[in-house]
């Protein structure tokens, strides 16, 4: 939990917080497994700025973060009828947060769903906020089979979920990695990977419907000479001087077969999820996992995801003490 805003150190582990209050519509999860990834980062040390509109001006609304999180049923409120005391469920809690901690009190009506069958809850756990960033940015793209599309950063937690959810769409994926993750990427479903410490994906002389810059390292002006007329470019970030949410007005002016900017507003629907969960069940989309902490090392967790060496996800497993 943290009371401030600030760098990793500024989160710790308390004992004796109260379980969340149930609501008549609320489901209470015993928290099995969750996960500490970019969205996480961003609210503890507001950034970008205006994430504190969300989380609080001054500093923050809740002092337990925690967006991702999968666990057994422990409650539930009066009027829900979709889960019961025992019953896998796994979610995304942004916005109301509290994942990192042993209770999480979510809505029903939440991006809150049963864990597939044969899917372990340190998985599940993982599969949400990379997967719906992914899936938002895939969707608001308006990509479709066939098409080729390049994705910047295979290996983070939104870059490979790209991967796999293009693969399992039909898109013909190229993707980039750094060396030693070059077959890890390929696994996923990459049909090629560029090496992004020998080769310059702009440079390659390859052409693409679209590209997902799903780690916000480069630029439209830069991917502009390898999109199609008509193609699109994705960024997760907001890009030098925030002109990402700028670009997409601006190049949607002109020509009809102008190359254009697509900003990922996330997609967080109970639709959505079940899409992913759908994906889990068949086997076409399992998060990568990169490192496994104890709860009360979260601090050290924060650091290894700011360190940038991250490879997919970092998991909390949150234990009864």
């Amino acid at each position: 939990m943290s009371e401030r805003y600030g760098p990793p150190e500024v989160v710790r582990v308390r004992d004796g917080v109260e379980v969340p209050f149930v609501g008549p519509d609320d489901v209470l999860v015993q928290v099995r497994a969750t996960t500490v990834n970019r969205t996480d980062c961003s609210y503890r040390g507001a950034h970008p700025f205006f994430m504190r509109g969300v989380s609080g001006v001054r500093r923050p609304r809740t002092s337990i973060w925690g967006t991702e999180y999968a666990g057994v049923v422990e409650r539930v409120g009066r009027e829900v009828t979709r889960f019961a005391p025992g019953d896998e469920v796994f979610g995304y809690a942004e916005g109301r947060f509290g994942a990192h901690a042993e209770y999480v009190a979510v809505s029903v009506t939440s991006l809150v769903a049963a864990v597939p069958t044969g899917v372990d809850l340190q998985t599940a756990a993982a599969s949400t906020e990379g997967g719906h960033y992914a899936l938002s940015a895939i969707r608001r793209a308006g990509l479709e089979p066939g098409q080729r599309v390049l994705v910047n950063g295979g290996t983070g937690a939104i870059g490979s979920a790209a991967v796999q959810l293009l693969a399992d769409l039909g898109a013909h994926v190229t993707a980039t990695a750094p060396t030693a993750h070059v077959e890890l990427v390929r696994g996923l479903g990459a049909a090629d990977v560029v090496d992004h410490e020998t080769h310059d994906f702009t440079r390659t002389g390859r052409t693409y419907d679209a590209v997902l810059d799903m780690v916000g390292k480069s630029t439209f002006q830069a991917c502009r000479r390898i999109l199609v007329p008509g193609g699109v470019y994705v960024s997760s970030d907001l890009g030098p001087f925030a002109q990402n949410l700028a670009l997409p007005l601006a190049t949607r002016v002109g020509r009809q077969r102008r190359r254009r900017v697509v900003f990922p507003l996330p997609i967080e629907t109970p639709e959505a999820l079940e899409y992913l969960r759908a994906r889990l069940e068949s086997g076409a989309y399992r998060p990568v996992l990169d490192r496994t902490y104890p709860l009360e090392d979260i601090v050290d967790a924060y650091r290894y995801v700011e360190s940038g060496r991250k490879v997919g996800n970092v998991v909390i497993a949150v234990r009864d003490r």
